[in-house]
C-alpha cells in the first residue's frame, strides 16, 4: 500500500469518525409516553384465527392511548425468533396514573 492510499484511509476513518460523534443511541425503555390518568378498559374477546404457518406466534390485541383516548389496537399472527421471547404489552400502575409499556422482543 502506497502512502497516499494509507493517507486517504486515514482520512476517510477521521472523518467518518466525527460524522459519527453526533449520533447518540439511546437505550429504550419499558414505557413511552406520559402517565395517563384514565385507566384502560378491559381487554376485548378476539377470535383468534388459524395460523398462516405451523410455530408461528399470536401477539393479542392491546389497548393504546391516541388522541387522548384508549383505541383498541387487534392481534395479530407474527414468525418466531429463535432465541428471543415476547413480552406482551401491558399498562402499569403509577402514582401519577397508568403507564403503557408496549409488546416486545427479547433475548432468552
Amino acid at each position: 500500500m502506497n502512502r497516499l492510499s494509507r493517507v486517504s484511509i486515514a482520512a476517510f476513518a477521521l472523518a467518518a469518525g466525527a460524522a459519527l460523534t453526533g449520533c447518540v443511541v439511546a437505550p429504550v425503555g419499558p414505557y413511552y409516553g406520559e402517565p395517563v390518568v384514565t385507566a384502560p378498559p378491559p381487554p376485548q374477546v378476539e377470535v383468534v384465527p388459524v395460523a398462516p404457518y405451523p410455530g408461528w406466534l399470536w401477539i393479542g390485541g392491546y389497548w393504546t392511548w391516541q388522541a387522548n383516548r384508549h383505541v383498541w389496537v387487534g392481534g395479530h399472527w407474527t414468525a418466531p425468533r429463535p432465541g428471543w421471547r415476547y413480552v406482551p404489552h401491558r399498562w402499569d400502575p403509577g402514582p401519577r396514573g397508568w403507564r403503557e409499556a408496549p409488546g416486545r422482543w427479547e433475548r432468552r
